[in-house]
């Protein structure tokens, strides 16, 4: 384990280094993570780095610049890309989606099975572009393994982060399966996301990668992100690891070999990119920034106070109008925004946060938080499937708190090997 701990009146040093000695015991040297690397950084200083575990199956350590599959981690840099365009007057959150996608101009809901046969009706209304934003689409992920939906989506390979179906085709695949309810009437974790991914592409014109390089990483020097890995960072791809249901952990996708070597015929919104612990924080700490960092700005701050506030309706949280079996966020006092859950009421879901505070994360285990309040960035990367195998989230959170806590009107410094 290698861990630089850099001075600040922010975070006692001591707690610092046993938040890396605790999780590195509980779930990297005696649990499942094969690694783990971690990035804290407060008030636009990076206070804490630490890298532990191996890299690739091999036994080889976890690099501090180790590349990552970030997952659903892509949803909250394509929501930015979607402001983007909002902002040169492109689209509008009430945007019909078939304004720009007339595929799905005849979208229908599912309303039952009969002698089995699915049955459908008529949209109670149009779904706009803040439906895909904020996951009330109506659309569906199958590993949510709930309804025939969900079954018609695993059927037809509709999330798999490659996706063998130009954008074309696989817009026709989703509009001929029903939707799961009527666009606005709950939420459902799902491929939102994805088809927010190629609204970007129509509307600028650019495929998503290219959209994302020109106006995104290159503005914030983000440097180690992408969608394809470029064969000379290849060997800093770390492999990944997933947890069968027998318990067994085995290896899902190797560094040297890896799928995300090569580029999928649609570029995954939802779920594609590659990226590093130092670029998801240059991303993190932009919107902290309310959309500037160095000197460039991506947003404007009332676009990134938008994005980051909850937009469910009425105020409510996930406990109330989610139907997801799964997510990568708990659901009691937690809203969601543009691409990120919102903490509305910290004390239902009884880990420590500020209101206000946005995360996600993604399905290999990676994930961030920014506390708007204690103006903190947090990423975590590991690379473990599914992200409910551990509640390292939960873990990393009460620690990153109780250290910010321990001293907060202190000065400490140090660093362990």
């Amino acid at each position: 384990m290698d861990v630089l701990i850099s001075p600040n009146r922010r975070f006692d040093a001591q707690a610092l280094q046993a938040l890396c000695d605790t999780l590195h015991r509980t779930y990297v040297a005696d649990g499942p993570l094969p690694h783990m690397q971690i990035a804290i950084q407060a008030d636009g200083v990076t206070v804490l780095q630490a890298t532990m575990g191996a890299a690739r199956e091999n036994g080889a350590p976890l690099r501090p610049d180790a590349l990552y599959r970030i997952a659903s981690m892509t949803k909250p840099v394509t929501s930015v890309a979607f402001l983007m365009l909002m902002e040169q007057g492109k689209v509008a959150p009430d945007t019909l989606v078939k304004a720009i996608l007339p595929e799905f101009s005849d979208l229908r809901v599912m309303q039952g099975v009969s002698e089995g046969a699915l049955i459908t009706r008529p949209c109670n209304r149009d779904m706009t572009m803040l439906d895909l934003l904020i996951h009330t689409s109506g659309l569906t992920y199958s590993f949510q393994n709930r309804t025939p939906i969900d079954r018609l989506y695993a059927e037809q390979q509709l999330d798999v982060f490659h996706q063998k179906r130009s954008p074309e085709e696989y817009l026709r695949a989703l509009a001929d399966i029903p939707l799961e309810f009527s666009p606005g009437e709950a939420w459902n974790y799902s491929v939102s996301t994805d088809v927010l991914g190629i609204v970007v592409e129509r509307i600028s014109g650019q495929s998503l990668d290219a959209f994302f390089a020109q106006n995104i990483f290159a503005p914030l020097g983000m440097e180690d992100s992408f969608f394809v890995v470029p064969p000379d960072k290849l060997h800093r791809l770390t492999d990944a690891w997933m947890v069968r249901d027998s318990g067994e952990i085995t290896v899902y996708d190797r560094g040297e070999g890896s799928r995300w070597r090569m580029a999928p015929r649609t570029f995954s919104g939802g779920g594609g990119l590659v990226s590093s612990c130092t670029d998801y924080l240059r991303f993190g700490q932009m919107l902290l920034e309310g959309g500037e960092l160095g000197g460039v700005r991506l947003l404007q701050p009332e676009t990134v106070a938008m994005m980051t506030r909850n937009h469910l309706p009425d105020g409510g949280d996930l406990t109330t109008w989610s139907r997801s079996s799964f997510s990568e966020s708990g659901n009691e006092g937690v809203g969601f925004g543009l691409g990120v859950s919102v903490a509305v009421d910290p004390s239902r879901n009884r880990v420590p946060a500020s209101p206000g505070e946005y995360r996600w994360g993604g399905l290999l285990s990676t994930s961030f938080f920014v506390d708007p309040v204690e103006r903190l960035v947090v990423v975590m990367m590991t690379q473990l499937l599914p992200s409910s195998a551990t509640n390292v989230r939960a873990s990393l959170n009460h620690l990153v708190h109780g250290a910010l806590n321990a001293r907060r009107g202190g000065k400490s410094s140090g660093r362990s090997g």
